[in-house]
């Protein structure tokens, strides 16, 4: 220690240095000692956790994107392919690309979802506890909190005078409103012709059977029709309107008759765009067209049979009926609605509505029509007659439709489709699908946020 003490010394002595100096340079020395051991801590430590080879680190869950695993050397070309083709469908129904509808759908409990992909009359929201629903109160707005559907379909019952339908829809997007935060879509049949159930109970404008206007072959008119059916109900607050008949006249004993445009499939295209084209003018009405694949071929009746079957060909159904939707899908219909017809090229013996085969394969894929599928009534025989109201809700969501219309018991077809969700059965990514399309139709409306 003495002689570490005299070497200081001479040390001192020779460069002119002081005591202080001393100090700072052993400092000096320390902090870089101290630093030099810290950087090799770190790239250990930075070593140790990164992702092993053939690996991805994962991205935080509010990113809102994903990284796949890298294939291991054993993973055929085929494989990864096939991976990356799933990758991308999951990407595209990851999101709507609305960051409005992406925070409602993410508040959304399943309950609320499920909720949604019905649209009921107003005496099955309250169920059935009244023959008639004429006005929006009490009863309506406690089955709107705990049953939050998607919307309510109004007949000429409901319809007493214009005063009184306008309180009524009010009320009742009030309290869907007020409840979840989601207004209803608020639907009628206003086709023109025999079925108008606006003009008929409330008096506005009446026009004659759309047959009349398809031997015309005016589209102007047609268009012009559109709009002011649009107006005449929208002052009430409908904004959902199941029409245009998109059906061809193939059959002169089906159900339809002089609703339909024409027995000529390009006649019925050009005047449901034009339809179309009227009713959504505005902004403020949906409209449907109906009743895919088509209904002008058969020969009985929906609404009473117990069973409706039309024998077509695929390529025949592609020629007539299906020629005559692309029309009115071509003039971007919100809605297509259909039917319960079985078809047998649809090789499934199932009503159209519960079939993947239509729904999926021919209106999503062979058509291409990316909006809102709605079933017909599912209170009508051809379905209620062979069907649960839960059996069938269940099937048409399976099948690819958007919305139940009328089941015959909703705390039925609610449960079914719950339970589905639950078990497995129906993928919750499935019932996100039909949200996504509902609610952003329903941000065009101002019915959301």
């Amino acid at each position: 220690m003495g002689s570490l003490k005299e070497k200081l010394a001479g040390l001192m002595r020779r460069t002119g240095m002081k005591t202080g100096d001393l100090v700072i340079m052993a400092a000096v020395l320390l902090l870089t000692v101290y630093v030099l051991v810290l950087t090799l801590s770190v790239r250990y430590v930075s070593r140790s956790i990164d992702p092993l080879p053939g690996t991805a680190a994962a991205v935080p869950a509010d990113q809102g994107s994903v990284i796949a695993e890298q294939p291991s050397e054993e993973v055929t070309e085929t494989e990864t392919a096939a991976a990356e083709e799933t990758m991308e469908a999951t990407e595209e129904t990851v999101a709507s690309g609305d960051p409005a509808v992406e925070k409602v759908l993410a508040d959304m409990t399943l309950e609320e979802k499920i909720y949604q992909l019905f649209i009921v009359s107003p005496e099955g929201l309250v169920g059935n506890a009244v023959d008639c629903v004429t006005e929006s109160g009490n009863m309506t707005k406690a089955a709107l909190q705990s049953k939050p559907v998607g919307g309510i379909i109004y007949f000429s019952r409901n319809l007493q005078s214009r005063q009184q339908t306008t309180d009524m829809i009010t009320n009742a997007q009030y309290y869907a409103k007020d409840s979840h935060g989601i207004g209803l879509w608020i639907a009628v049949d206003e086709e023109g012709g025999k079925v108008a159930r606006v003009a008929d109970t409330l008096g506005t404008t009446s026009y004659s059977p759309m047959a009349t206007y398809g031997k015309e072959g005016d589209t102007a008119k047609v268009r012009e029709i559109g709009a002011d059916i649009a107006s005449d109900i929208a002052e009430y607050g409908f904004n959902l309107d199941f029409a245009p008949v998109a059906d061809v006249d193939l059959n002169s004993g089906n159900e339809l008759g002089d609703r339909i445009f024409s027995d000529d499939p390009e006649v019925v295209s050009k005047m449901c765009a034009a339809m179309v084209g009227g009713l959504q003018e505005s902004g403020q009405v949906s409209a449907t067209l109906k009743h895919f694949p088509g209904l002008g071929a058969e020969g009985g009746n929906t609404h009473y049979d117990t069973t409706a079957r039309i024998d077509r060909t695929k390529e025949q159904l592609e020629a007539e009926e299906f020629a005559a939707f692309k029309g009115g899908i071509e003039a971007g219909a919100d809605f297509v609605m259909v039917g319960h017809q079985i078809m047998s090229c649809a090789g499934d013996d199932l009503p159209s509505d519960l079939s993947p085969v239509v729904v999926d394969g021919w209106l999503r894929q062979d058509l291409g029509y990316q909006g809102i599928v709605v079933t017909d009534s599912q209170s009508m025989n051809t379905v209620s007659k062979t069907y649960s109201a839960g059996e069938a809700a269940k099937k048409s969501i399976l099948a690819g439709v958007d919305i139940v219309l009328i089941p015959t018991d909703l705390e039925a077809a609610y449960q079914a489709v719950y339970d589905a969700v639950k078990s497995g059965e129906i993928p919750e990514s499935r019932i996100d699908e039909s949200l996504r399309r509902i609610l952003s139709a329903k941000a065009k409306h101002g019915l959301i946020g």
